[in-house]
């Protein structure tokens, strides 16, 4: 217990998935944790519950493409908790799976909005208030996706690429201010995420079996599973690593 005791740490995408997992971990080492997404119901609910559990945290309805909401939250976060020492960059979508040129721009357009222009937004207005702390850490969800190809979703798989490489930009371009800047890389995922792309696809059932057999370990993932790692990365006991890619992934990305 204890692990982020006193610190302040945003959530993006917080009300399912690893953003859930992520905002309750977090909530319950000792963070005071802004749960922010456009799913207010389910993020209100998440914010009930990790103070039933003992835990501080308030819900913020937040878009991650829009600049101005990204700003006003942030301030109100500030505000509320007293500063911001951690950014947790996991709102993401998607997006089309079909070859790159069946894909419209509108859709391509979307998921580059949500999943890069967001961890963009975030980040730039997140760091006046880390800085202002004296430093921090930003954590920042990519994807084994953006490690290694696959033959479905190019917009998905570019946008992770992208949020990779931005890792390693900020890492080293706020180092001297003891800004920590990392990527998380997970495999396949029991989220709501890859529940659904399953159910587009076909038998649920045979899909995550499916993705079972894909990975070494036998089977896909667990929320928690990555919520540990981002705990890690956000608590002091990362204070050496920045610029660095924490694979979480059964064993994907070793072939």
């Amino acid at each position: 217990m204890g692990r982020v005791e006193g610190k302040v740490a945003v959530v993006t995408g917080a009300a399912l998935g690893i953003g859930q997992a992520t905002s309750r971990l977090l909530a319950r080492e000792g963070a005071s944790v802004a749960v922010t997404d456009v799913l207010a119901d389910e993020g209100r609910r998440l914010v009930g519950s990790i103070e039933e559990a003992g835990g501080s945290a308030r819900f913020w309805t937040l878009d991650v493409t829009n600049e101005e909401q990204i700003r006003t939250v942030l301030d109100e976060v500030a505000d509320a908790f007293g500063g911001i020492d951690v950014l947790v960059n996991n709102a993401g979508i998607a997006g089309a799976s079909a070859p790159t040129d069946q894909i419209s721009v509108e859709a391509w357009q979307r998921v580059m909005d949500v999943n890069v222009r967001g961890v963009f937004l975030c980040t730039k207005h997140a760091v006046p208030h880390l800085r202002r702390r004296g430093g921090g850490s930003i954590v920042n969800l990519s994807s084994i996706y953006g490690l290694v190809g696959a033959k479905d979703n190019p917009p998905y798989h570019a946008s992770k690429g992208a949020v990779r490489l931005m890792s390693k930009t900020d890492a080293l371009l706020y180092a001297e201010e003891a800004i920590r800047v990392n990527s998380v890389h997970p495999g396949f995922i029991w989220t709501p995420m890859v529940e659904g792309f399953l159910r587009a696809s076909g038998d649920v059932a045979e899909g995550r079996r499916r993705l079972d057999r894909l990975h070494p370990v036998g089977h896909i993932g667990e929320p928690d599973d990555v919520a540990y790692g981002i705990l890690y990365l956000a608590s002091d006991e990362s204070s050496f690593v920045t610029g660095s890619e924490l694979v979480i992934d059964g064993g994907y990305t070793a072939r």
